[in-house]
């Protein structure tokens, strides 16, 4: 079996290499397409393109549109055995670079790396996706379990639109292959992710004439930097809990006692219950100095990745068949979220199957192109294999 299996991943990996140019093209290409996560029109530019990749390899493509975003892009084979288990194929083409970055950005090949805006995080992902699906039709591989495809334009924005149905396909799928790049030049995979939260801190006074009346006023920006180190004191690095006031804002002018100030705090957790926790100890804040309200909103948003039993059966079926191609895996713990926190919950899935780089919404952003078709041929193992295998 390790024979066969050797001789299958050096087939994917010969079949990806002669075809190394036209995934290059490919990727070069959706780069250029620039799809900053709010800007509708260039989403649907960018879906337009991978749904035509996608209908080529004989699949059935749907387009979802959004109310605030470009929507989803939903997919799965024209000749989907309904007999066979589900495995969902998951990503995003929304990038946090606005549009014409590509004239300080642009995109460069040299000494093996390749630039460019958005390609590590995470077109190149979407590039290995249609790549091994392409892989596997023309090598005349089966796939034990039947892949459906969902593509989002919100992930860097919270996929505040797109997470019911990726809910809904988790909830259905054996196991989840999300296509973040990942972490580090050591291109571990994501295993474990923190859970987020975000909060807003209002705190209302009195205004009041700095140099006239200043008695009569109660001045909120005082209060707030009070509540900025009540909250600074529910760090636990050695937990992994960071809480960290990201924004403040206050006042209304200098010679006027400020009656309002704001501040907007992250929170990330490495599971569930320190979430929990620390909810509650933001909610009960309470005012240090008198005649001021404290008010709080906001709350935990994406649940924390944990390294669960099922999760680790994939990471360590990830880990064999890479050795088949002669990579040796590493898996880390990621502090950002993705949309692998939401499936998580309902399946076994694993993140960080991108290209090995770095700079996600750096402006060194690069992937090494010997990655991108080694990371190419372990997805397209991953996705020939069995559902005992998970």
């Amino acid at each position: 079996m390790i024979a066969e299996g050797a001789h299958i991943a050096g087939s994917i990996l010969d079949h990806l290499q002669n075809n190394k140019n036209g995934m290059i093209d490919f990727l070069e290409k959706m780069v250029s397409m620039e799809s900053p996560s709010k800007d509708m029109p260039s989403q649907t530019v960018v879906l337009d393109f991978l749904g035509d990749a996608l209908r080529d390899l004989d699949f059935y493509v749907l387009p979802i549109p959004g109310k605030h975003t470009g929507g989803y892009l939903y997919a799965r084979p024209n000749d989907r055995d309904k007999t066979k288990p589900l495995q969902l194929l998951l990503g995003h083409c929304d990038t946090v670079w606005d549009k014409e970055t590509l004239k300080t950005m642009p995109i460069t090949q040299s000494e093996g790396k390749m630039t460019g805006p958005g390609i590590y995080d995470m077109k190149a992902g979407l590039t290995q996706m249609v790549f091994a699906l392409k892989t596997i039709k023309e090598s005349s591989l089966s796939m034990p379990l039947s892949p459906v495809i969902l593509i989002n334009t919100d992930e860097e924005i919270g996929s505040k639109e797109s997470t019911a149905a990726i809910k809904r396909l988790a909830k259905i799928a054996v196991r989840t292959f999300v296509m973040e790049p990942p972490l580090g030049l050591e291109g571990k995979l994501k295993t474990a992710r923190k859970g987020l939260g975000r909060f807003t801190i209002t705190v209302k006074g009195k205004a009041a004439h700095a140099g006239l009346d200043p008695g009569k006023g109660v001045n909120a920006i005082v209060e707030l930097s009070h509540q900025v180190q009540a909250l600074y004191a529910m760090n636990d690095l050695d937990k992994g809990i960071t809480v960290n006031v990201g924004t403040i804002q206050g006042g209304i002018s200098p010679n006027v006692v400020a009656p309002e100030s704001k501040a907007v705090v992250d929170v990330r957790v490495l599971d569930n219950e320190d979430g929990k926790r620390i909810t509650e100890k933001i909610y009960a804040l309470q005012p240090t100095i008198p005649n001021v309200e404290v008010h709080v909103e906001g709350g935990m948003g994406r649940p924390p990745m944990q390294r669960t039993p099922r999760n680790q059966k994939l990471w360590k079926l990830a880990k064999s068949k890479a050795l088949l191609l002669g990579l040796e895996l590493q898996e880390a713990t990621a502090g950002g979220g993705s949309d692998g926190n939401t499936t998580s919950m309902y399946t076994a899935t694993l993140d960080g199957l991108g290209t090995t780089g770095d700079g996600a919404h750096a402006v060194h952003e690069f992937i090494y192109l010997d990655q991108l078709l080694q990371r190419t041929a372990l997805l397209a193992l991953l996705i020939i294999s069995n559902e005992k295998d998970t």
